[in-house]
């Protein structure tokens, strides 16, 4: 079956960089986009960013563009989230998503599947 299962957090001061990975299991990965999500305490889930399924086209809320970057290895079923000059706003629950529809080019954020997250704290 379908499984993502993020690492990569931690506890961080602002303005310090953390790199999230998903790795991806049970499907065919190449053909699937995949989203990065955040949730702070308190707070609605949040879309942060995605890539495509093909030609790893990007897309960002506006609140990270620029310091946040996404990137997939096919090969090794992975997408990266590289997190640049943290905020304390960047502080939640990390969860990478992916679906079979194409999702990122269309703008669309309903994904179908997802994995159980990963801890962000930036305070100082």
């Amino acid at each position: 079956q379908v499984q993502l299962v993020e690492s990569g957090g931690g506890l961080v001061q602002p303005g310090g960089s953390l790199t999230l990975s998903c790795v991806a299991s049970g499907f065919a990965f190449f053909w699937y986009d995949i989203g990065w999500f955040r949730q702070a305490p308190g707070k609605e889930r949040e879309a942060v960013s995605c890539i495509s399924r093909d030609d790893g086209f990007a897309d960002y809320r506006d609140a990270v563009k620029g310091r946040f970057t996404i990137s997939r290895d096919n090969d090794k079923k992975t997408v990266t989230l590289q997190m640049n000059s943290l905020k304390p706003e960047d502080t939640g629950v990390y969860y990478c998503a992916t679906d079979g529809r194409p999702r990122c080019k269309d703008g669309l954020w309903e994904y179908d599947y997802w994995g159980r997250g990963t801890q962000v704290t930036v305070s100082s």
